[in-house]
C-alpha cells in the first residue's frame, strides 16, 4: 500500500527515542563510526541477535535435516518446520493450512523455480503472460526462460510487457485491462522497485487481471522493510532474499497459496538445506516483529523524504521516479527507504567513488534493471531502521558541495 502522508520531521525526531537502541544492535554499524552504510537494498546489516543464533545452532545442535533419527538431527528437522511456519505468519498467511513455503538460495533463484517448476508445466500452446521489464532482471529473465524452454519442446507462449505509467513509473492498470484476455494465463509484479523505491501498488492487479490469474510477487525490496500482508495483496506467489531481511546471505523463501493451479513443488532432488541460513531467516523475521515494520517502514519512508526534499533544492541532480514525490509537502505516495539520482554532470560511477571516498556507502552502476528501464547509470542510496538524520544531512552535505562546484 502506499506509504503513509505524514510530517516527516517531526515523525523522525519523535522516533529517534526508540531507533538509537536498535541501531546499537547492529556491531557492524556501532563498530564502524566513520562510515555510513547507504546500500541495504542490495543487502541488510544483521543486528546481534541474528548472529547469535546463529552462533547458538552451530555449537548447541548442527546437523543435517532428515538425515538422521538422533536428537540434533531431529531438532534441526524441527527447526526448519517451526521457520517455515513463521515466514508464513509474518506474511500474515491467509490460509495455512493450504500454502506452501520452500527455502531457496535467494529472490532469483526461487523465481526461477517458480518458472521452471512451477509455470512450465501449465502454460499450454497459445497462453501469454505478462512481465515486468522494468523491473530488477531477476523478474523478468525467468520468465522468458521459461518461454524458451516451452519453445523447444513445440509450445509457444506469448510475453507481454508489463505497462507503467509514464510520470509515476507505477504499472498502469488501464493498460494492463486492455492487454489481458481469455489467454492470459500469468503475472509477475514487484512490491517495491528497486530502483524508483515506489510501493507498485500490486493490491490493485488481482481487480485488473480478474480472479482467475496467477501472480508472482517479487518481494526482494519490501519483506523485511515494511509490514506485508499476503491476504490484501491476493497474490499467488511471494519470493524474496534473506540477506535484504536481516538474515545470512544464501537463503530466500517462496511462498505459495495453493489455490489456482496445481501445488508448488520444486522439482528434482533438494540436497542438504542451508540449516544456517534458515536459522538467521527465523531469527531475522522475530527480530523485524518485534522491533515493528510499522515504524521502519515510517522511519525509512521519512528519511528518505529528508534526501529528496534537500535533493529537489540542488540544481544539479536528477533523481530518478515519480517527480511529484520530491518534497516533504509532496501528497502523493512516499518512496519506501530507496533514492536514486544522477548529477547532470558528473558521471554515476565517479560520484560512486566521491562518496566512498568520505565514507558514504551507496551503490552506483545500472541496479541489474531489465530491458525496458534506465539506459543510464545512477547514484542509489536504500536505507534501514540504522540509518540516521545525520547520515542523510551528511551526504546531502557532500552533493551540495559537488553541486557548488560543478
Amino acid at each position: 500500500m502506499s506509504a503513509p502522508i505524514g510530517s516527516p520531521s517531526r515523525e523522525i525526531t519523535d522516533s529517534g527515542i526508540w531507533q538509537a537502541p536498535l541501531r546499537a544492535q547492529f556491531p557492524i554499524v556501532t563498530g564502524h563510526p566513520d562510515v555510513t552504510y547507504l546500500d541495504s537494498s542490495a543487502t541488510s546489516q544483521k543486528p546481534r541477535a541474528v548472529l547469535d543464533a546463529v552462533q547458538d545452532y552451530l555449537t548447541t545442535s548442527n546437523a543435517n535435516a532428515g538425515r538422521g533419527t538422533y536428537t540434533w538431527a531431529n531438532h534441526t528437522t524441527a527447526l526448519i518446520e517451526r521457520a517455515r511456519e513463521r515466514v508464513k505468519t509474518f506474511l500474515r498467511d491467509p490460509d495455512p493450512e493450504r500454502s506452501e513455503v520452500h527455502f531457496t538460495s535467494g529472490t532469483t533463484e526461487g523465481l526461477r523455480t517458480v518458472a521452471r517448476d512451477w509455470l512450465v508445466p501449465c502454460l499450454r500452446d497459445g497462453d501469454e503472460i505478462i512481465v515486468p521489464f522494468a523491473d530488477h532482471q531477476a523478474n523478468a529473465a525467468p520468465w522468458l526462460e521459461a518461454q524458451d524452454l516451452l519453445a523447444r519442446r513445440g509450445t509457444a507462449v506469448t510475453v507481454r510487457e508489463m505497462p507503467y505509467e509514464q510520470d509515476s513509473r507505477d504499472y498502469d492498470q488501464r493498460a494492463l485491462a486492455a492487454l489481458v484476455n481469455e489467454r492470459t494465463r500469468f503475472v509477475a509484479v514487484t512490491h517495491v522497485h528497486h530502483v524508483y523505491g515506489a510501493d507498485m501498488n500490486v493490491h490493485r492487479v488481482r481487480d485488473t487481471v480478474g480472479p482467475d490469474v496467477v501472480i508472482c510477487l517479487d518481494a526482494a525490496q519490501s519483506i523485511g522493510h515494511k509490514p506485508v500482508d499476503m491476504d490484501a495483496l491476493d497474490v499467488d506467489f511471494a519470493v524474496f532474499s534473506g540477506h535484504k531481511t536481516m538474515a545470512l546471505p544464501g537463503i530466500g523463501a517462496v511462498w505459495a497459496r495453493g489455490e489456482r493451479g496445481p501445488a508448488f513443488q520444486p522439482g528434482g532432488w533438494s540436497g542438504s538445506p542451508n540449516t544456517t541460513g534458515i536459522v538467521s531467516l527465523h531469527a531475522a523475521l522475530d527480530w523485524l516483529e518485534n522491533a515493528g515494520l510499522d515504524r521502519i517502514e515510517r522511519w525509512t519512508v521519512d528519511l528518505g523524504v529528508r534526501l529528496t526534499d534537500g535533493l529537489s533544492r540542488l540544481g544539479s541532480y536528477q533523481v530518478l521516479g515519480c517527480p511529484l514525490s520530491l518534497t516533504a509537502d509532496s501528497t502523493v505516495q512516499r518512496r519506501q527507504g530507496i533514492v536514486t539520482f544522477r548529477h547532470r554532470r558528473i558521471s554515476s560511477n565517479d560520484l560512486g567513488f566521491i562518496l566512498a571516498s568520505h565514507g558514504l556507502m551507496v551503490r552506483a552502476d545500472g541496479h541489474c534493471q531489465g530491458r525496458a528501464g534506465e539506459r543510464d547509470t545512477s547514484v542509489r542510496v536504500s536505507l534501514h531502521i540504522y540509518n540516521t538524520p545525520d547520515d542523510i544531512d551528511r551526504l546531502l552535505d557532500i552533493l551540495a558541495g559537488l553541486d557548488r562546484e560543478s
